[in-house]
């Protein structure tokens, strides 16, 4: 089986500039998401490492674990944090997660990419598998709008509109593998993360 073959469906890298366009703060995400100084953070199917970037300036002391599973992205993820001295990269399929950690962790991200996993509440019992006891995961989503009302630089843009997921429907997933939701962040113009700590 190819990478490609692996990569979650309707979770490509989108174009940069209209990533920036869309997400002009990474560091205020990081922060609205409640990601803490000195905590381990693994940015789970990190692409090009903007999130990771944000996430590592926000644990200072903490680390952050950026995994994907395209290696071309890794490289762009590294460059990304280059200077940064907290980050660590692992080459590795997110069904498998708690295989490619060597120890818990505190928090695990993970950003625009939950809606194409293919078994969603198995993705969910492995990051509860690595996480630490209270351990949190959130997941950022697209609000399920109608692909063409969430437009970036004049262009429709995210996961078809059936693949799109309302806080309730990821809660009604994500629950059942360990999970109690702590708080829903409101992420404008058209995302929301939900927070979840782990409860077994």
């Amino acid at each position: 089986m190819t990478t490609q073959d692996r990569l979650f469906p309707a979770t490509v890298m989108p174009d940069r500039n209209w990533w920036h366009a869309l997400w002009p703060d990474p560091d205020g995400f990081a922060r609205a998401l409640r990601i803490e100084r000195r905590m381990t953070v693994v940015d789970l199917g990190c692409g090009d490492g903007y999130f990771t970037a944000a996430i590592a300036r926000q644990v200072g002391p903490g680390h952050v674990i950026g995994i994907d599973l395209d290696p071309a992205m890794l490289e762009q993820a590294q460059a990304a944090c280059d200077g940064l001295s907290n980050c660590e990269w692992l080459l590795g399929d997110a069904m498998e997660l708690s295989r490619l950690l060597g120890a818990p962790v505190d928090y695990v991200l993970i950003a625009n990419t939950f809606h194409g996993a293919p078994d969603k509440t198995g993705l969910a019992r492995e990051v509860a598998a690595a996480l630490k006891p209270d351990g949190r995961f959130a997941i950022v989503n697209w609000h399920p709008l109608p692909r063409e009302e969430t437009t970036v630089l004049g262009q429709p843009r995210g996961p078809k509109t059936d693949m799109r997921m309302s806080p309730e429907q990821t809660c009604a997933i994500v629950e059942p593998a360990g999970f109690k939701r702590e708080m829903l962040v409101e992420l404008p113009p058209y995302h929301y993360g939900a927070i979840f700590v782990r409860t077994h």
